[in-house]
């Protein structure tokens, strides 16, 4: 797994005390391509072996350069991943109707699904390395295709997702100018037993309803398929790519 990342370096998941996030962690920890990996959440990740915790905060720019700080004293990353995201929340959850539109809320949906992945992408884009394959992944959702979108609602979460894949496209043309082996992705993980997916699985049929080590694993091997031709894209956990 990750053969097509150079050896050494490391690898940096933000997010890591959710259950996607703890996954791959423990799937870059597996693969042995990295001399380093760094885990990181808002409260400072628990204790996984082979993992260095740490604490970042996507709505503190400053807990995130403090993170990045503490990988560019080492390795450089090779591969950073957000396993990041809200959807619900004390006090909101997603709009079935335009009528329900909170503005405090879908700010918070925004500042968490898309300025925090900006601003993650703003310290630790620069820290990777300039030649050989790297990768920065941020976890989305299918429901931020606008191509897609034939149910409507859930309009907070979908501008979020729909703005991060933008900004994931951004970021890619500006890193090959400099890394022309870079690759910036956005994927969708599926629907995962998680904190997130939990008050919506009612109607999910069992096999569409994945294990968190499924899910890491299915991903990385996405990451590990993709080439620089790739960057700028979006796919699914099966490794296919998802409409604009």
């Amino acid at each position: 797994m990750l053969n097509s990342l150079p050896k050494g370096g490391s690898a940096v998941v933000i997010g890591a005390s959710g259950a996607i996030g703890a996954a791959l962690a423990a799937g870059c920890v597996a693969s042995g391509r990295f001399q380093v990996v760094h885990g990181f959440s808002r409260r400072q990740a628990p204790a996984l072996e082979g993992v260095i915790a740490g604490r970042l905060d996507l709505e503190d720019e400053a807990s995130i350069a403090t993170a990045a700080a503490q990988v560019g004293a080492g390795p450089p990353p090779r591969l950073v991943i957000l396993a990041t995201g809200v959807l619900h929340g004390p006090g909101f959850s997603p709009e079935k109707s335009i009528r329900t539109l909170d503005g405090a809320a879908m700010l918070k949906v925004l500042a968490v699904n898309a300025v925090g992945p900006a601003l993650v992408a703003k310290h630790f884009a620069p820290l990777m390395p300039r030649q050989g394959k790297a990768v920065f992944a941020a976890l989305s959702a299918r429901v931020g295709s606008i191509g897609d979108n034939r149910l409507g609602g859930w309009h907070s979460y979908r501008a979020s997702k729909a703005a991060l894949h933008m900004l994931v496209k951004t970021l890619s043309i500006e890193l090959e100018r400099g890394r022309p082996e870079a690759v910036c992705l956005t994927l969708h993980p599926g629907t995962v037993e998680s904190g997130l997916s939990a008050p919506f699985r009612g109607n999910v049929r069992p096999e569409q309803l994945f294990k968190p080590e499924f899910a890491a694993d299915r991903l990385l091997s996405v990451i590990e398929a993709r080439e620089a031709k790739d960057t700028g894209g979006a796919f699914d956990w099966d490794n296919q790519p998802i409409a604009w």
